[in-house]
């Protein structure tokens, strides 16, 4: 049965309730569920950042200095590296403040300073930050931090602006809840030493729990109840017991799903394995769809042929 029969008298969209907070200056699971006549998204934020001050006023530093620039005299970096997307506002942010006080003049780094993204919605974030030099976004296709480490070691190590006198680290802007996968692969013993890559890390967010997110997630499926059917977009692992209670799956003394409770209508989608291997470990419940790429297509592509060809609603 397709998505347009299965809503059936409903005119509405079908509501895709996303638990992120929206990611700016432009989200790009906004931009796809938007555009796309089935799906009406709405964001529900499950993490809080806060952002360090002192730590962003050391990048802002070391950009008005000229200090992360690949084979400059200044360089204390010979690049940059983020695999988030808060990382990259953090970093937008400074670069505004720079803007507004007439301290950044042309680039804010020099053309060939590499700034490396894990998948397209960083790359897309960060590029879309106007004083950046173009193709200096790099990795967008990597994927994960693994296959972004491969990748960094390939090609920093082929410029040579960055090998003399001695190899310029990577400044690593992260939150302090991160894997270590690029690093450990960037300076692994395993490695010639003339082939690893020295990197920094600087946690420039800490994240927590939003106190409001289980009161706001609880209004919005209040919103939908009119709809036949609804989507719970899931990004991570943080909130997952506060969505599971709000919908009715949880058994408060088991922590398990409740028997014969799951709601057909609401079906919940999560962006990767780690999440998904989640749910069936700590709460015996299986998401409806995993997508195969962490990204918006990914998650609209695993939804729509669900919808399309595993959802059959009874008569």
């Amino acid at each position: 049965m397709t998505i347009e029969t299965a809503i059936g008298d409903q005119s509405g969209k079908i509501p895709v309730l996303l638990l992120k907070t929206k990611s700016t200056p432009h989200d790009g699971y906004e931009e796809y569920f938007s555009t796309n006549k089935r799906f009406a998204p709405r964001f529900v934020p499950v993490l809080e950042h806060k952002y360090k001050k002192e730590e962003l006023n050391l990048v802002k530093n070391l950009l008005r200095n000229g200090n992360i620039a690949a084979g400059e005299n200044e360089a204390v970096y010979g690049g940059l590296i983020f695999t988030s997307q808060r990382a990259v506002e953090g970093f937008a942010s400074v670069v505004e403040v720079l803007h507004a006080s007439t301290e950044l003049h042309d680039y804010i780094i020099p053309p060939g300073t590499p700034l490396y993204t894990v998948g397209p919605a960083t790359s897309r974030a960060l590029a879309s930050i106007s004083s950046l030099p173009p193709d200096c976004v790099l990795g967008a296709d990597t994927g994960n931090g693994e296959n972004l480490a491969q990748f960094i070691l390939k090609h920093y190590n082929s410029l040579p602006n960055v090998q003399t006198p001695s190899k310029l680290p990577l400044l690593f802007l992260v939150g302090e809840q991160r894997r270590d996968i690029i690093p450990k692969t960037l300076t692994s013993e395993a490695l010639p030493e003339a082939q690893r890559v020295p990197v920094n890390e600087l946690v420039v967010y800490e994240t927590g729990v939003m106190e409001s997110f289980e009161e706001t997630f609880r209004a919005n499926l209040k919103i939908n109840e009119c709809m036949s059917v609804q989507w719970v977009v899931v990004f991570s692992p943080t909130g997952c017991e506060a969505m599971l209670r709000c919908l009715g799956l949880l058994d408060r003394a088991t922590r398990k799903q409740r028997e014969g409770r799951r709601e057909k209508e609401t079906f919940i989608a999560t962006i990767g394995p780690t999440t998904r291997d989640y749910l069936i470990k700590e709460f015996a419940l299986e998401p409806n769809v995993c997508a195969a790429k962490p990204t918006p297509e990914g998650v609209g592509q695993a939804i729509a042929e669900f919808m399309e060809h595993g959802y059959m609603r009874a008569p």
